[in-house]
Protein backbone atom coordinates (compact mmCIF):
# COMPACT_ATOMS: atom_id res chain seq x y z
CA UNK A 1 0.00 0.00 0.00
CA UNK A 2 2.74 2.40 0.94
CA UNK A 3 4.71 1.58 -2.18
CA UNK A 4 1.71 2.29 -4.41
CA UNK A 5 1.21 5.68 -2.75
CA UNK A 6 4.88 6.57 -3.28
CA UNK A 7 4.69 5.53 -6.93
CA UNK A 8 1.50 7.58 -7.34
CA UNK A 9 3.18 10.71 -5.91
CA UNK A 10 6.24 10.22 -8.10
CA UNK A 11 3.98 9.88 -11.13
CA UNK A 12 2.24 13.13 -10.31
CA UNK A 13 5.62 14.91 -9.91
CA UNK A 14 6.74 13.59 -13.27
CA UNK A 15 3.48 14.81 -14.84
CA UNK A 16 3.94 18.29 -13.31
CA UNK A 17 7.59 18.45 -14.41
CA UNK A 18 6.72 17.29 -17.85
CA UNK A 19 3.88 19.80 -18.18
CA UNK A 20 6.03 22.76 -16.96
CA UNK A 21 8.95 22.05 -19.26
CA UNK A 22 7.22 23.37 -22.42
CA UNK A 23 6.24 26.59 -20.55
CA UNK A 24 9.78 27.15 -19.41
CA UNK A 25 11.12 26.48 -22.87
CA UNK A 26 8.60 28.91 -24.34
CA UNK A 27 9.56 31.62 -21.84
CA UNK A 28 13.22 31.01 -22.50
CA UNK A 29 12.59 31.24 -26.23
CA UNK A 30 10.75 34.53 -25.85
CA UNK A 31 13.52 36.00 -23.70
CA UNK A 32 16.12 34.76 -26.14
CA UNK A 33 14.26 36.31 -29.05
CA UNK A 34 13.90 39.63 -27.22
CA UNK A 35 17.59 39.55 -26.35
CA UNK A 36 18.57 38.83 -29.93
CA UNK A 37 16.35 41.63 -31.27
CA UNK A 38 17.64 44.09 -28.67
CA UNK A 39 21.23 43.06 -29.30
CA UNK A 40 20.73 43.30 -33.04
CA UNK A 41 19.28 46.78 -32.72
CA UNK A 42 22.18 47.82 -30.52
CA UNK A 43 24.66 46.35 -32.98
CA UNK A 44 23.00 48.07 -35.92
CA UNK A 45 22.85 51.35 -33.99
CA UNK A 46 26.54 51.09 -33.13
CA UNK A 47 27.34 51.11 -36.86
CA UNK A 48 25.07 54.08 -37.56
CA UNK A 49 25.57 56.25 -34.47
CA UNK A 50 28.40 57.37 -32.23
CA UNK A 51 27.46 58.33 -28.70
CA UNK A 52 28.99 60.11 -25.73
CA UNK A 53 27.75 61.27 -22.36
CA UNK A 54 30.76 63.57 -22.00
CA UNK A 55 28.76 66.58 -23.17
CA UNK A 56 27.31 69.74 -21.69
CA UNK A 57 25.11 72.70 -22.56
CA UNK A 58 27.24 75.74 -23.30
CA UNK A 59 26.45 79.41 -23.78
CA UNK A 60 28.10 82.80 -24.00
CA UNK A 61 29.21 84.07 -20.59
CA UNK A 62 29.81 87.81 -20.38
CA UNK A 63 31.85 89.20 -17.47
CA UNK A 64 30.61 92.38 -15.82
CA UNK A 65 33.67 94.36 -14.75
CA UNK A 66 34.21 98.00 -13.67
CA UNK A 67 36.25 100.33 -15.86
CA UNK A 68 36.98 102.78 -13.06
CA UNK A 69 37.73 102.20 -9.37
CA UNK A 70 35.25 103.21 -6.74
CA UNK A 71 32.99 102.36 -3.83
CA UNK A 72 29.81 100.44 -4.69
CA UNK A 73 26.82 102.63 -3.89
CA UNK A 74 24.06 100.38 -5.21
CA UNK A 75 23.63 96.84 -6.57
CA UNK A 76 20.50 96.51 -8.68
CA UNK A 77 21.14 93.00 -9.99
CA UNK A 78 19.83 89.90 -8.24
CA UNK A 79 20.89 86.29 -8.62
CA UNK A 80 19.31 84.57 -11.65
CA UNK A 81 17.59 87.79 -12.71
CA UNK A 82 16.85 88.21 -16.41
CA UNK A 83 18.41 91.41 -17.76
CA UNK A 84 18.48 93.21 -21.10
CA UNK A 85 21.52 94.67 -22.75
CA UNK A 86 22.26 98.09 -21.26
CA UNK A 87 20.40 97.58 -17.98
CA UNK A 88 22.19 99.21 -15.04
CA UNK A 89 23.41 96.47 -12.70
CA UNK A 90 25.78 98.32 -10.34
CA UNK A 91 26.24 101.99 -9.43
CA UNK A 92 29.54 103.30 -8.04
CA UNK A 93 29.73 106.41 -5.89
CA UNK A 94 29.99 109.18 -8.53
CA UNK A 95 31.01 112.07 -6.23
CA UNK A 96 34.73 112.04 -7.07
CA UNK A 97 34.05 111.78 -10.79
CA UNK A 98 31.49 114.59 -10.68
CA UNK A 99 34.12 116.84 -9.07
CA UNK A 100 36.63 115.91 -11.77
CA UNK A 101 34.04 116.68 -14.43
CA UNK A 102 33.29 120.08 -12.88
CA UNK A 103 36.99 120.90 -12.66
CA UNK A 104 37.45 119.92 -16.31
CA UNK A 105 34.53 122.19 -17.30
CA UNK A 106 36.06 125.10 -15.40
CA UNK A 107 39.49 124.49 -16.96
CA UNK A 108 37.88 124.49 -20.41
CA UNK A 109 36.17 127.81 -19.74
CA UNK A 110 39.49 129.34 -18.65
CA UNK A 111 41.22 127.97 -21.75
CA UNK A 112 38.50 129.40 -24.00
CA UNK A 113 38.88 132.82 -22.30
CA UNK A 114 42.63 132.74 -22.82
CA UNK A 115 42.14 131.73 -26.44
CA UNK A 116 39.75 134.63 -26.95
CA UNK A 117 42.23 137.06 -25.39
CA UNK A 118 45.06 135.67 -27.52
CA UNK A 119 42.90 136.06 -30.60
CA UNK A 120 42.14 139.68 -29.76
CA UNK A 121 45.82 140.40 -29.14
CA UNK A 122 46.71 138.79 -32.46
CA UNK A 123 44.20 141.00 -34.29
CA UNK A 124 45.56 144.17 -32.61
CA UNK A 125 49.21 143.39 -33.24
CA UNK A 126 48.43 142.34 -36.80
CA UNK A 127 46.80 145.72 -37.41
CA UNK A 128 49.77 147.47 -35.78
CA UNK A 129 52.12 145.58 -38.09
CA UNK A 130 50.22 146.73 -41.19
CA UNK A 131 50.34 150.35 -40.02
CA UNK A 132 54.04 150.06 -39.18
CA UNK A 133 54.78 148.80 -42.68
CA UNK A 134 53.00 151.76 -44.20
CA UNK A 135 54.83 154.18 -41.92
CA UNK A 136 58.18 152.55 -42.63
CA UNK A 137 57.62 152.98 -46.38
CA UNK A 138 57.12 156.70 -45.68
CA UNK A 139 60.27 156.74 -43.54
CA UNK A 140 58.20 157.80 -40.53
CA UNK A 141 59.52 154.91 -38.37
CA UNK A 142 62.79 153.09 -38.45
CA UNK A 143 63.45 149.51 -39.56
CA UNK A 144 64.02 148.55 -35.91
CA UNK A 145 60.54 149.70 -35.00
CA UNK A 146 59.10 147.70 -37.90
CA UNK A 147 61.01 144.63 -36.79
CA UNK A 148 59.60 145.02 -33.28
CA UNK A 149 56.08 145.22 -34.64
CA UNK A 150 56.70 142.14 -36.81
CA UNK A 151 58.03 140.19 -33.84
CA UNK A 152 55.03 141.21 -31.72
CA UNK A 153 52.58 140.09 -34.40
CA UNK A 154 54.40 136.78 -34.92
CA UNK A 155 54.49 136.13 -31.17
CA UNK A 156 50.78 136.87 -30.84
CA UNK A 157 49.99 134.38 -33.60
CA UNK A 158 52.00 131.69 -31.78
CA UNK A 159 50.21 132.49 -28.52
CA UNK A 160 46.82 132.27 -30.23
CA UNK A 161 47.74 128.86 -31.70
CA UNK A 162 48.95 127.63 -28.31
CA UNK A 163 45.74 128.86 -26.69
CA UNK A 164 43.73 126.99 -29.33
CA UNK A 165 45.64 123.80 -28.61
CA UNK A 166 45.05 124.34 -24.90
CA UNK A 167 41.32 124.52 -25.57
CA UNK A 168 41.44 121.22 -27.47
CA UNK A 169 43.34 119.64 -24.57
CA UNK A 170 40.79 120.88 -22.03
CA UNK A 171 37.95 119.63 -24.24
CA UNK A 172 39.54 116.18 -24.33
CA UNK A 173 40.00 116.23 -20.55
CA UNK A 174 36.33 117.14 -20.13
CA UNK A 175 35.23 114.29 -22.42
CA UNK A 176 37.43 111.89 -20.44
CA UNK A 177 35.96 113.12 -17.15
CA UNK A 178 32.42 112.73 -18.50
CA UNK A 179 33.25 109.26 -19.81
CA UNK A 180 34.64 108.16 -16.45
CA UNK A 181 31.57 109.57 -14.74
CA UNK A 182 29.36 107.54 -17.07
CA UNK A 183 31.33 104.40 -16.18
CA UNK A 184 30.19 104.67 -12.58
CA UNK A 185 26.94 103.11 -13.85
CA UNK A 186 27.94 99.55 -14.78
CA UNK A 187 25.55 98.07 -17.32
CA UNK A 188 24.82 94.61 -18.72
CA UNK A 189 26.97 93.88 -21.81
CA UNK A 190 24.32 91.55 -23.25
CA UNK A 191 20.90 90.10 -22.57
CA UNK A 192 20.85 87.06 -20.31
CA UNK A 193 20.63 85.95 -16.70
CA UNK A 194 22.68 87.15 -13.76
CA UNK A 195 25.00 84.47 -12.41
CA UNK A 196 27.92 84.32 -10.01
CA UNK A 197 27.20 87.68 -8.38
CA UNK A 198 30.13 88.69 -6.18
CA UNK A 199 29.48 92.31 -5.25
CA UNK A 200 27.70 94.10 -2.41
CA UNK A 201 27.10 97.78 -1.52
CA UNK A 202 30.03 99.36 0.28
CA UNK A 203 32.59 97.19 -1.46
CA UNK A 204 35.54 98.92 -3.14
CA UNK A 205 36.13 97.62 -6.66
CA UNK A 206 38.95 98.06 -9.14
CA UNK A 207 39.11 97.91 -12.95
CA UNK A 208 39.23 94.36 -14.32
CA UNK A 209 37.62 92.80 -11.24
CA UNK A 210 34.76 90.49 -12.25
CA UNK A 211 31.67 91.35 -10.26
CA UNK A 212 28.94 89.45 -12.11
CA UNK A 213 28.70 86.92 -14.92
CA UNK A 214 25.87 87.17 -17.44
CA UNK A 215 24.93 83.90 -19.13
CA UNK A 216 23.68 84.95 -22.56
CA UNK A 217 20.12 84.04 -23.46
CA UNK A 218 20.36 84.54 -27.21
CA UNK A 219 22.06 81.25 -28.00
CA UNK A 220 22.81 77.94 -26.32
CA UNK A 221 24.55 74.94 -27.80
CA UNK A 222 26.13 71.61 -26.86
CA UNK A 223 29.83 70.77 -26.67
CA UNK A 224 30.33 67.00 -26.88
CA UNK A 225 33.80 65.61 -26.16
CA UNK A 226 34.12 62.55 -28.37
CA UNK A 227 37.05 60.17 -28.31
CA UNK A 228 39.37 60.62 -31.25
CA UNK A 229 38.54 57.05 -32.32
CA UNK A 230 34.89 58.07 -32.82
CA UNK A 231 35.56 60.84 -35.33
CA UNK A 232 36.45 58.83 -38.44
CA UNK A 233 33.01 59.23 -40.04
CA UNK A 234 31.84 62.41 -38.29
CA UNK A 235 31.24 65.48 -40.44
CA UNK A 236 29.59 68.90 -39.97
CA UNK A 237 25.91 68.86 -40.83
CA UNK A 238 25.20 65.32 -39.58
CA UNK A 239 21.96 64.94 -37.55
CA UNK A 240 22.21 64.57 -33.79
CA UNK A 241 19.89 63.25 -31.09
CA UNK A 242 20.24 65.11 -27.79
CA UNK A 243 19.09 63.86 -24.40
CA UNK A 244 19.34 66.23 -21.44
CA UNK A 245 19.61 64.72 -17.96
CA UNK A 246 17.41 67.46 -16.51
CA UNK A 247 14.51 66.47 -18.79
CA UNK A 248 14.35 62.67 -18.87
CA UNK A 249 12.19 61.12 -21.55
CA UNK A 250 12.55 64.09 -23.89
CA UNK A 251 14.67 63.98 -27.01
CA UNK A 252 15.89 67.04 -28.89
CA UNK A 253 17.31 67.24 -32.39
CA UNK A 254 20.31 69.13 -33.66
CA UNK A 255 23.25 68.84 -36.01
CA UNK A 256 27.01 68.96 -35.92
CA UNK A 257 28.16 72.51 -36.60
CA UNK A 258 31.92 72.13 -36.27
CA UNK A 259 34.71 69.92 -34.98
CA UNK A 260 37.54 71.45 -32.96
CA UNK A 261 40.99 71.71 -34.52
CA UNK A 262 42.62 70.59 -31.27
CA UNK A 263 41.98 68.19 -28.43
CA UNK A 264 40.78 69.41 -25.06
CA UNK A 265 44.09 68.54 -23.44
CA UNK A 266 45.99 70.69 -25.95
CA UNK A 267 44.36 73.86 -24.63
CA UNK A 268 44.87 73.20 -20.93
CA UNK A 269 47.11 75.44 -18.84
CA UNK A 270 49.83 72.78 -18.90
CA UNK A 271 49.39 70.72 -22.08
CA UNK A 272 50.95 67.23 -22.05
CA UNK A 273 54.44 66.84 -23.48
CA UNK A 274 54.74 63.29 -24.75
CA UNK A 275 58.38 63.76 -25.64
CA UNK A 276 59.42 63.79 -22.00
CA UNK A 277 59.00 61.21 -19.24
CA UNK A 278 57.24 57.88 -19.55
CA UNK A 279 54.69 57.90 -22.34
CA UNK A 280 51.27 56.34 -21.77
CA UNK A 281 48.92 56.47 -24.73
CA UNK A 282 45.50 57.80 -23.77
CA UNK A 283 42.56 58.29 -26.14
CA UNK A 284 42.16 62.03 -26.51
CA UNK A 285 38.86 63.90 -26.44
CA UNK A 286 37.97 66.30 -29.24
CA UNK A 287 35.27 68.94 -28.65
CA UNK A 288 32.43 68.86 -31.17
CA UNK A 289 29.95 71.75 -31.32
CA UNK A 290 26.33 70.68 -31.74
CA UNK A 291 23.56 73.23 -32.28
CA UNK A 292 19.84 72.72 -31.75
CA UNK A 293 17.64 72.61 -34.83
CA UNK A 294 15.05 74.52 -32.81
CA UNK A 295 15.57 76.34 -29.52
CA UNK A 296 14.03 74.16 -26.78
CA UNK A 297 11.23 75.70 -24.75
CA UNK A 298 12.59 74.05 -21.61
CA UNK A 299 14.63 76.29 -19.26
CA UNK A 300 18.10 75.17 -20.26
CA UNK A 301 21.13 76.22 -18.23
CA UNK A 302 24.77 76.28 -19.20
CA UNK A 303 26.60 73.30 -17.72
CA UNK A 304 23.72 70.80 -17.87
CA UNK A 305 24.79 67.24 -18.65
CA UNK A 306 23.82 65.87 -22.04
CA UNK A 307 23.95 62.59 -23.95
CA UNK A 308 24.67 63.05 -27.65
CA UNK A 309 24.18 60.57 -30.49
CA UNK A 310 25.50 61.53 -33.92
CA UNK A 311 24.19 59.67 -36.97
CA UNK A 312 27.31 59.05 -39.02
CA UNK A 313 25.86 56.57 -41.54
Amino acid sequence: MAESQIQSKEGKKEQKTGSSSPVRMAMFGVLLAVGLVWGGMKLFRSFSYVETDNAQIEGDVYPVIPRVPGKVAEVRAKDNQAVAKGDTLIVLDPADYQVRRDMAEAALMVAKSQAAAAGATELKLGADLRRSRNLQRQDVISQAELDAATAGATGSSAQRAAAGNQVKLREAELKNAELQLSWTAITAPAAGRVSKKAVEPGQYVTPGQQLIAIVGSSDLWVVANFKETQLANMRPGQPVKISIDAFPGKEFTGHVESISAGTGAKFTLLPPDNASGNFVKVAQRVPVKVVFDRRPEEPLAAGMNVIVEVKVK
